[in-house]
């Protein structure tokens, strides 16, 4: 393929996007604790020539128990690692609850360990369940968060380049190991935390592992505007994809970056059938099997407001407030969902498949390869980080229907041009910080940053 490319990433969650997954005839509730549900995820979609697969992360549980994500996602990324060869291998880690040395050196092993296919999810954590796991009260305040996650960054990315790329040696004659010039400590003294470095890992295959960030506030774009390589959006429509995978790239570009970065991957949740009617029946189906309880408690936490404010067959109240401290992302976009289309709030739950703020769309294969067409041409996405509604077969249908309609338009890779997540998604192999620069006019080596 020639020009620009779409990319198809898979978000693994537990059993499928719709709540109800665990819950349909054929599948097994316990899959989602299964490692061997996740390999079989990974290969049906290495053999379709998707960019990589997605895990996120939550380090709490809700209160009912009712569908939750608990394996730890960078063990089960080696673990798949192990199984495939090809397809990129994107795991959640947050800056609110990690330290940046253990997490530049648990994806930089990874990207060893795969050859190359790995990339970090940078998430700022609002949740207060997850926050009193590691001691806190309640969550760290939204400005407060992601201050320390651009500090953390920082230092990841410092420590994946303090090792320059021919810093080892493993002379067997003379007996030199490393060259200790070409390792370089980071001396990183700020505001959240103090890291001297050198890391203890070569650099890695990629330089750095594929850096992608989750969050559309203000400060998650400004975020992703500095660091991010590739996002993950949420938008209802295509008029507010537009606009967001505009002003992304011109705060980007602002900040001196190129102006395809970073990549725009919007969530899409997919309900295929044969037929419209098919379609249609599948997601009455999964509907009926979704407790109504838990999908209000959902949206009220979605909204940060009371569940006693819901009533059922009446719209949202007239104002809700941003939440101060909750996430912004799919605030808006189940807000603007509702508003637009002056849903009640049963509607607006069903319209959400009783699940988050991620865009769904029911049809047939035709329909939804129409979708992804008209969003990745006009520049509302660079490709869809897809979620089907059930587990793996959702996802055979997609590979199986969907993907050959968008390699006949020409849309979409029929085999692999590269071996790293790098090479899937078009993106650059980074310089270290610490490598000689070519000389410039004073005469000087490039300085470091």
């Amino acid at each position: 393929m020639s020009g620009r490319q779409l990319h198809l990433n898979v978000n693994i969650l537990h059993a499928g996007f719709s709540p109800a997954a665990w819950r349909m005839d054929g599948v097994d509730p316990y899959a989602a604790f299964t490692v061997d549900h996740y390999v079989q995820v990974a290969k049906i979609a290495e053999r379709a020539k998707l960019d990589a697969i997605f895990f996120a992360d939550q380090a709490a549980i809700s209160d009912d128990y009712r569908p939750i994500t608990s394996l730890e996602p960078t063990i089960v990324l080696a673990t798949i690692a192990a199984a495939t060869e090809r397809i990129g291998l994107i795991a959640t880690a947050s800056t609110s609850f990690n330290e940046p040395y253990n997490i530049a050196r648990r994806f930089a092993t990874l990207d060893h360990v795969s050859g190359g296919r790995i990339g970090w999810n940078i998430v700022t954590t609002a949740d207060p369940a997850s926050a009193r796991n590691f001691g806190l009260t309640g969550a760290i305040d939204h400005g407060g968060r992601y201050e320390r996650a651009a500090e953390f960054t920082e230092i990841v990315k410092a420590l994946w380049d303090s090792w320059e790329d021919d810093a080892f040696i493993g002379d067997v004659a003379s007996g030199r190991f490393v060259d200790a010039a070409k390792v370089h400590a980071i001396e990183h003294e700020g505001a959240h935390f103090s890291v001297h470095g050198p890391h203890n890992v070569p650099r890695s295959p990629q330089g750095h592992p594929v850096v992608i960030q989750a969050g559309g506030s203000d400060d998650g774009k400004e975020l992703a505007a500095r660091h991010a390589e590739a996002v993950f959006s949420a938008s209802q429509s295509f008029e507010e994809a537009l606009a967001y995978a505009k002003e992304l790239k011109a705060r980007a570009v602002a900040r001196g970056r190129s102006g395809g970065v970073p990549l725009n991957l919007a969530g899409l949740a997919t309900i295929i059938g044969s037929t419209e009617a098919e379609a249609e029946r599948r997601q009455e189906e999964l509907w009926d099997r979704i407790p109504l309880d838990y999908s209000l408690t959902r949206l009220s936490g979605v909204l940060g407001i009371d569940r006693e404010r819901l009533r059922l067959d009446e719209k949202l109240p007239d104002v809700i407030p941003l939440p101060p401290n909750g996430g912004h992302t799919f605030f808006k976009a189940t807000l603007a969902l509702a508003r637009n289309n002056d849903f009640t709030v049963r509607q607006l739950i069903r319209a959400l498949n009783g699940s988050t703020g991620h865009r769904t769309v029911v049809g047939t294969p035709e329909q939804i390869a129409d979708d992804i067409e008209r969003w990745f041409v006009a520049g509302a996405a660079d490709g869809f980080n897809l979620m089907p509604d059930v587990l793996p077969t959702g996802l055979e249908v997609f590979v199986d229907t969907v993907v050959p309609i968008l390699r006949r338009r020409g849309l979409f890779r029929s085999d692999y041009e590269g071996r790293t997540l790098r090479d899937h998604l078009g993106l650059i192999r980074p310089e270290s910080r610490f490598a000689p620069q070519p000389h410039k006019a004073s005469g000087l080596l490039g300085a470091t940053h």
